[in-house]
């Protein structure tokens, strides 16, 4: 692999302006978005596809989100039922990313889609995504700006230290707000819930006057993925995770949530709390960050406290789920 010079730049004009040069010719590219940074590449050049899914170390048969700046370009890609224009006018630009059959002459990759007949399609609501995407006027593939499997960045230096050498540019936008991945609905036929994420079920429910339905293949490591984050071994840190500790063993790191810490949580050998206060929002936004300092603090093991399983809390369950899983 070719080690590049990565530049990090404020997310001003001049920085986005550089940032569409750089996906012109094919580079890489990490932005921020409300949920995580995304690694980002023009969706229509498989080239810089490869280029992304090798600097991810991302397997290639795991389709990548196309974001672009309104529901306008999102209709150049995707065929919208009458569910996912509901959703869409709902929720966009936000955390929720749409799975669609393609529309004719789509112009993403087929490696960006893995070959399949449908695509990810996402309108994020970030500032900077949303003047890079309109300045550069193309669909951008956009996953997580990590290494694969590794833990979901939410600041400039978390790309930087996991992306150095392999990318070309960091647009600096400071801290993401939501810190968990993007919701993700496959609207093919009744409407799926893929991956939960930063928009809660309940709400989705509620716009669609439905229940969710949940995808036949949820939870099968051996399932061809049809959206990102439907591995079962995925977001990994390196240090083993114990979830739902009711205590702390001696030597274990703590992943603290809520005014409640576990039995025996002074012999932690480091402590963090998502939110001190129980807010779900709070945690969701700190979550990658504290799990990536737990990892380097060199404990035996990760408890982790339980946390409640509705709204925000079940994508964050989900994230720690798949941190865990056996790998």
């Amino acid at each position: 692999m070719i080690v590049l010079q990565t530049r990090v730049a404020p997310s001003e004009r001049a920085a986005i302006a550089a940032a569409v040069e750089v996906l012109i010719a094919g580079g890489l590219v990490a932005f921020p978005t409300e949920t995580v940074y995304g690694l980002g590449a023009d969706a229509a050049n498989a080239e810089a596809v490869v280029r992304l899914y090798e600097a991810k170390g991302r397997p290639a048969f795991n389709p990548l989100i196309s974001h672009v700046p309104d529901i306008a370009a999102a209709r150049r890609l995707g065929r919208f039922d009458a569910a996912a224009a509901r959703l869409a006018e709902r929720f966009w630009p936000g955390p929720l990313t749409l799975v669609l059959p393609k529309a004719p002459n789509c112009p993403v990759a087929e490696l960006a889609t893995a070959g399949l007949d449908t695509i990810a399609v996402r309108v994020p609501q970030h500032a900077v995504a949303r003047d890079l995407l309109a300045a550069f006027g193309k669909p951008v593939v956009a996953p997580s700006a990590n290494r694969s499997g590794h833990l979901s960045p939410t600041t400039a230096q978390h790309v930087f230290a996991d992306l150095d050498g392999r990318i070309d540019l960091i647009l600096d936008g400071g801290p993401t707000l939501v810190g968990v991945e993007s919701t993700i609905v496959a609207c093919l036929a009744e409407p799926v819930l893929l991956r939960p994420g930063g928009l809660a079920r309940v709400d989705i429910e509620q716009a669609l006057g439905q229940p969710l339905a949940e995808h036949p293949g949820a939870g099968d490591a051996a399932a061809a993925p049809i959206a990102p984050g439907q591995f079962a071994s995925h977001y990994a840190p390196r240090t083993r995770l114990r979830l739902d500790a009711q205590s702390v063993n001696a030597g274990e790191a703590l992943l603290a949530f809520g005014p409640t810490l576990p039995a025996a949580a002074e012999q932690a050998a480091c402590v963090l709390n998502l939110s001190p206060r129980g807010d779900l929002i709070e945690a969701a936004a700190n979550l990658f960050s504290h799990l990536r300092a737990l990892d380097a603090a060199g404990a035996s093991a990760i408890a982790v406290a339980p946390l409640p399983r509705t709204g925000l809390g079940e994508a964050i369950n989900d994230r720690l789920t798949r941190a865990a899983a056996a790998r």
